[in-house]
């Protein structure tokens, strides 16, 4: 996945999803007779702008695409006509401007039911939910939990991939820490499971550290140690190593499989390795030299290879969650609100210390996913679109000043006391806005950059 289709993929899903929200604020000002003197996607100097309609409402692309907004006619801002009074923002009764302003988090909600009722059509490809090795000693061991068992339920809720699993025992380690799965082994006999992991929420919402902290992994294929491809000007490359070839041994210890193949080599940074291959049926002596790279774990060591994958490995493996039209639309809001519910929480729970700040994600974290969601299909792209237009509205109606929850907050001191709030109360509000916005802007930078750097 290159960077210029993260880039491409990462500004298309923010302009649909800002345009969207946008235009929540727009129809509902229009409904309710507000004048909107602009709508931009984007910020800063219009690249492109268009007026139309009786108001000559200004419709522009903005120079910066990482957001948007709407324009009201409104005193505060700007003077008004006596004749164009009634059709000012800030003139209307409470219950209209909140309306206004959740409307566009309103709408991200619609769409993301949308994206998901497409996306239900479509058919949502992805792998069993079969559990793969397990850890000695740990919560899954402890809890009984083997190797080969599939999860048919998760809290009592039917799961067929492991997306729909790994989103339900988050959703249960939320709720006091206690996942109970229903699984079936390999030889058919189901039985339930009770994984206890009460007090390690913080720990296990790490971004990667679920499975790992439950002590158990994903069912993946033992693959043969054969190379599949290499890295252009890569140590493999250099070293005269071939697809198809299959290693034998490295310093004259046996190969017996792609993992061993990869652990031999990332314990040996910096390091020479001859390594024995089979090649049309003759053997040969190839020397690698390591290469070295710096991860959170120290120092590894790669080659830049990765392993041939036979036709039809999967196939046993892989699951499509398909519905008609009627069926779709139920899983869809069935989906939005168990997607909303949870980001809600983790986001409350990060507050009180109970869920890790590494989920916050930034930009950079965000074109990753877009690209590689937009990379592998029209599906998965679409589920991507649903889980940040989900994130969008909610982090919108949170009561921060800046955002539209604080506004509506505005509103609703407005609608108590009788009067609008003194421009000082409002001022020092924009200004706790604007630094709580830069404290969440530093905390995803920062995860971003931590992640780019292993």
């Amino acid at each position: 996945m290159s960077i210029f289709t993260s880039a491409i993929s990462f500004l298309v899903a923010i302009g649909i999803l800002v345009a969207v929200h946008e235009f929540g604020h727009f129809i509902a000002a229009r409904m309710l007779g507000v004048r909107v003197l602009r709508f931009s996607v984007g910020f800063g100097r219009p690249v492109w702008l268009r007026r139309a309609g009786a108001d000559r409402t200004e419709y522009c692309l903005s120079a910066i695409p990482f957001g948007g907004y709407v324009k009201l006619l409104d005193e505060r801002d700007c003077p008004v006509t006596l004749a164009e009074q009634p059709r000012a923002f800030n003139r209307q009764p409470v219950a209209s401007r909140i309306v206004i302003l959740a409307a566009g988090p309103a709408l991200n909600f619609i769409f993301a039911v949308v994206a998901y009722w497409a996306m239900f059509m479509i058919g949502v490809p992805g792998l069993r939910p079969v559990v793969g090795e397990i850890t000695p000693d740990s919560i899954a061991a402890r809890a009984g939990l083997e190797a080969g068992d599939e999860i048919l339920q998760v809290g009592g809720e039917p799961t067929a991939t492991w997306e729909g699993a790994v989103v339900a025992m988050l959703d249960g380690l939320l709720d006091g820490g206690r996942i109970s799965l229903r699984v079936r082994h390999e030889s058919g006999g189901e039985r339930l499971i009770n994984l206890d992991a009460a007090g390690r929420s913080a720990e296990l919402t790490e971004p990667g550290r679920l499975f790992p902290g439950l002590g158990f992994s994903a069912w993946a294929p033992t693959l043969p140690p054969v190379i599949g491809e290499t890295l252009p000007g890569g140590t493999a490359e250099r070293a005269g190593l071939r697809a198809g070839d299959r290693i034998l041994s490295a310093d004259g210890q046996a190969i017996g499989s792609w993992p061993e193949w990869v652990e031999y080599v990332r314990a040996r940074p910096g390091r020479s390795i001859l390594a024995e291959v089979r090649r049309d049926g003759a053997t040969l002596e190839l020397h690698l030299e390591v290469a070295e790279a710096e991860t959170a774990e120290g120092a590894v060591g790669r080659i830049g290879a990765s392993p041939q994958v036979p036709p039809g490995l999967y196939d046993g493996m892989r699951s499509v969650e398909r519905y008609g039209p009627v069926a779709a639309a139920g899983a869809a809001l069935a989906r939005t609100w168990e997607m909303s519910s949870l980001t809600l929480r983790m986001i409350l729970r990060m507050l009180t210390g109970d869920v890790s700040v590494k989920n916050i994600s930034g930009p950079i974290n965000i074109a990753q996913y877009a690209g590689y969601s937009a990379s592998i299909g029209l599906s998965p792209f679409l589920g991507f679109l649903a889980v940040v237009s989900l994130s969008l509205g909610i982090l919108n109606l949170l009561p921060v000043p800046m955002l539209d929850g604080g506004q509506i907050a505005y509103q609703l001191v407005e609608f108590a006391k009788g009067s609008p709030l003194s421009e000082r109360s409002q001022v020092i509000g924009q200004q706790l806005g604007i630094f709580l916005l830069l404290v969440l802007m530093s905390f995803a930078f920062y995860n971003d950059i931590s992640r780019l750097l292993g």
